[in-house]
Order: structure tokens, then sequence, then C-alpha cells
């Protein structure tokens, strides 16, 4: 009887045998994936306190893409042990699905450490005082961005047993057709490019065109269209071959500020024009946010119907909007004072009229 028993336990442990593999396949994958976790996030929270700007970023990349790497690579396994046991020609797909997985983790893992360096040149240079060009950076993660994705496609097709050349030479062709029917789309395509390489304006800067209505800041420069948000906060979408045929004025980049007004005096206070004309110069030399080294004129300039006017030509030392309005006020309020002290007063527009006297003339003609 014990011995009738024997094979059918032993065709039993056979039976069960890649059960128990496929188990194991799984149990240590799970452990891998535990241990990695760990690792994997007390190097991120090390690495975080690091001037670098990669390694910190590469740990993050890598996190999530290895963890899915480990399953993919685990459950493939454990499909090819079924695969061995059933026979069944679906597992013959295995191989290819792991292939194309791991290239797109890979790609996932490239495009996730670009924008993660991205985000770290701009954040630690800020953090420390250094100047960031944002424009660049993004220009250049982009470039990067598109030759990954489209290296991971044609290796991809590569893979599958696609003819890697043939489809190039079937981009080629189809690529005139493509260009005659989205001239518009390169076009934006080539003036993105062109605003990177020349740089005309960047992420942040004021910008306006004297060809076209567009004022405000630049919020976003992308392929195709740039964002600019206007004073009253609403978002202009400018599509970027535009910019080749406009002129456009970046305030951002100015160095000073100018004040230029024109100020009258009344034609009573002649006298003490000159001498009004010397203090007013003397207070903005004296003034701490007027640049000195700048053009800085007060000249009498004109005899107006109502007024003698003199006008200021100076450039404050600041470039912020708000606090120019500031130190004008201040200016003008100081010349209003100065032209006060001298018991003169500012000109505004009269009118004198001359009325016939009927005695006067009368008079005058008995003379006559």
């Amino acid at each position: 009887m014990e011995n009738l028993l024997l094979p059918d336990i032993d065709l039993l442990a056979k039976e069960s045998l890649w059960y128990i593999q496929i188990f194991i396949v799984v149990f240590a994958t799970l452990v891998i994936n535990f241990f990695q976790k760990r690792i994997l996030n007390r190097l991120h929270q090390r690495f975080q306190t690091t001037d670098l700007v990669w390694d910190d970023a590469l740990i993050d990349a890598i996190r999530r893409p290895v963890s899915i790497l480990i399953w993919l690579i685990g459950i493939s396994f454990a499909a090819y042990i079924i695969g061995l046991k059933t026979g069944a020609p679906i597992f013959e797909a295995v191989s290819p699905i792991r292939d194309i997985g791991i290239i797109t983790l890979l790609s996932w893992f490239l495009l996730r450490l670009v924008n993660n360096v991205q985000s770290n040149v701009v954040v630690k240079g800020e953090a420390k005082g250094k100047p960031v060009d944002i424009t660049t950076a993004d220009a250049v993660s982009k470039l990067i961005r598109v030759s990954i994705v489209i290296t991971s496609v044609l290796v991809t097709l590569q893979t599958l047993g696609f003819s890697v050349s043939g489809v190039l030479a079937f981009g080629g062709i189809g690529g005139i057709a493509v260009g005659f029917a989205a001239k518009d789309l390169l076009a934006n395509f080539f003036g993105g490019l062109m605003i990177y390489l020349d740089r005309p304006f960047e992420v942040g800067d004021w910008v306006r065109s004297p060809d076209r209505d567009i004022e405000g800041y630049v919020e976003h420069i992308g392929w195709r269209l740039t964002r600019i948000r206007t004073f009253e906060k609403r978002p202009l979408y400018i599509p970027n071959a535009t910019f080749a045929n406009i002129a456009v004025e970046n305030p951002s980049r100015m160095t000073h500020r100018r004040i230029y007004e024109t100020i009258g005096v009344r034609y009573n206070d002649a006298e003490k024009v000159r001498e009004i004309i010397e203090n007013v110069k003397a207070m903005l030399i004296e003034h701490p946010e007027i640049d000195n080294e700048q053009t800085l004129i007060v000249n009498f300039n004109k005899f107006a119907p109502s007024s003698l006017d003199f006008f200021i030509y100076t450039f404050t030392r600041i470039t912020n909007w708000s606090h120019y309005h500031e130190i004008k006020q201040d200016v003008l309020l100081k010349v209003e004072e100065i032209i006060r002290q001298h018991n003169a007063e500012i000109a505004f527009p009269t009118s004198t009229i001359h009325l016939k006297d009927p005695q006067r003339e009368a008079h005058e003609a008995s003379k006559t």
C-alpha cells in the first residue's frame, strides 16, 4: 500500500514544484523592493543637504522607475516559469513586453532626472544668490527631453523588429508633406528656438511691443506659444512666429528710469527764474536717488503763453516701477517747495481780457 502511494507523492511534489518557484520569485521581488525603497529613501534624505544639483536629483528620479523595474523583472520571470510549464503561446510575448518595459522605464528615469536637475539648478542657484538663466535652463531641458523621447521610440521600434533605417527614410519623405501641411507650426517652433538662442526676453521679464497691443510679464516660453500675463492679470497667448516680425521692448533690462518734466513759473516771477533753476539743479545733485553720472539737465526752455517754462531731465538709480514713482513724487514736491521759498508761484493757464473804457477814450479824443 505504501509503495503504491510513493509514486503519487513524488508526482504531486513535481507538479507543485513550479508553484513553489513562482512563490519564491514573488517573495524575493517583495523583499528586494522593500529594501531598495528604504535604502534609496535614506540616500535621498542625506543628499538633499548637499550643494550638488545632481545627487538628490538622481536618487529621486530613480526611486519609482527602479521599483517598477523590480516588479517587471519579477513578474516576467514568474510568467516565464508558467510558460515553460504550460507551453501556452501567449507567454512567448513576455520577452518583448519585458524589453519594451525596460526601455520605457529607462526613458522615464532619464526624463525625471532632467526635470529634477533643472529644478535644482534654479532653486539651489537662487538660494546661493547666484543669477540663474531660467530660460536657458528650460530650453536645454526641453531639447534633452525631446532627444530622449525620440531615441526611446526608435529603440522600441528596433526591439519590435522594425527597421529603423526604413522608418527614418519614411520619415524623411513624410516630413516634406508634413512640412507643407504644418508650416505655421514649424514657423512657431523655429520662432521659439530663436527666442531661446537670441534671448530678447526671459521668463519673468516685463515686455511690450509698439507694433502690437502686447504688454505684460512673460510667464512661459513654449515651443509654439509664449504666455504673457497682462497688467489686468489676463493670460495672453502669442505664437512664437509673431516675435520674428515685430519689435519687442524689454523694460525689465533698463538700467535707469528717466524723470522728464516741464514746470512753468508766472511771468510776474521772471526775475526769480534763474535762482529757482539753480536751486532745483542743486537739489537734484544732492538727491540720494538721482544718478549724477547720467545726464542731468535743468534749464529754462520756453516762453509759454502763460508761463516761463523750465524742464528737468534726469535719471533715477533704480528701475522698480513703484519706487520710481515715489522718487518722482519727492522730486516734484521739492521743486514746488523751492519755488514757494522764492515767493514765486507755479503758473497755470490764464487769459487777460482788455475792456474798453468809454470815458478814457473820450478824454483821449478831446486831446486830439
